[in-house]
């Protein structure tokens, strides 16, 4: 599907259909048409307008984006032993820990781009994994759909892993636009790697909700390069509940509702294998 768009150069259709079926608009919905209901039939419309408020309430809530995610994407679990990597290294064959981009901005308080707080927690955990394990480092990322100009969030990321972690990378592939060209782009690279650097397992940091959705992609490039890797799955921003649900849990907040999107998001894009 994102071939499609982008080759009909419909790249910002993606964001407008992200926007018409991500809550709230949904549930916005369902409350319009129960008002408009309700004179002629008040109980399908009194319900109609219950439930698009219910619906925005728990998509507003932490407790409700903890199951939507169990349920709908079903993530592996957290990488529980690091050192574990070390130990069982391939036998031929290097590990690569490799960061996917999640985007780029340019803040006030910086001279220069940045990325996103999504993308600096994924290369942060990056950085931590590889200092921990002694893997090298490398990054996808190129410009967003739409974006043009600037430099790429390899470039960026590259610059902050350097000067910033003090962790430099490997190496960094910057045309990428999307989940499915990291994966095509970067097997294309793991594919041309001399033999004496050939890698066999791939560690693959991104965040839990879009970690299916990427593992999907990096099987399918695999698979379709005839390539033999391995790839770990290293989410970030794991949801598994350590403590008791406090009654935030149940309470709308920002971090909820952009937790419930994001889950939803995702879904939405496996099933259009986008």
């Amino acid at each position: 599907m994102n071939a499609w768009l982008q080759s009909m150069g419909l790249d910002g259709l993606k964001l407008l259909l992200s926007a018409l079926l991500l809550p709230p608009v949904p549930w916005l919905v369902l409350i319009l048409l129960g008002t408009a209901w309700r004179r002629r039939r008040p109980r399908t419309g009194w319900a109609l307008v219950l439930l698009g408020v219910a619906l925005i309430w728990a998509c507003c809530t932490h407790v409700a984006a903890d199951h939507l995610g169990r349920w709908l994407l079903n993530p592996p679990p957290a990488l529980r032993d690091p050192d574990g990597l070390a130990r069982s290294a391939p036998a031929k064959g290097q590990t690569l820990i490799l960061v996917l981009g999640g985007g780029r901005n340019r803040p006030a308080e910086y001279a220069d781009f940045s990325l996103t707080p999504i993308s600096i927690e994924r290369l942060r955990y990056g950085v931590w994994l590889s200092r921990r394990t002694g893997y090298a480092l490398a990054f996808s990322g190129g410009l967003s759909p739409g974006a043009d100009v600037g430099p790429t969030e390899a470039a960026i990321a590259t610059r902050i892993a350097r000067d910033e972690f003090r962790q430099p990378l490997r190496w960094a592939e910057d045309h990428s636009r999307d989940t499915h060209e990291n994966a095509l782009r970067s097997v294309d690279l793991l594919r041309a790697l001399p033999p004496a650097a050939a890698v066999s397992r791939l560690v693959l940091v991104t965040h839990e909700a879009h970690m299916p959705r990427a593992l999907g992609h990096f099987r399918r490039a695999r698979d379709a390069a005839d390539l033999s890797l391995e790839i770990v799955p290293a989410p970030v921003g794991i949801t598994e509940r350590v403590a008791p649900r406090s009654l935030g849990d149940y309470l709308p907040s920002p971090d909820g509702i952009a937790r419930c999107r994001y889950v939803l998001r995702e879904w939405l894009a496996l099933l259009a294998r986008a």
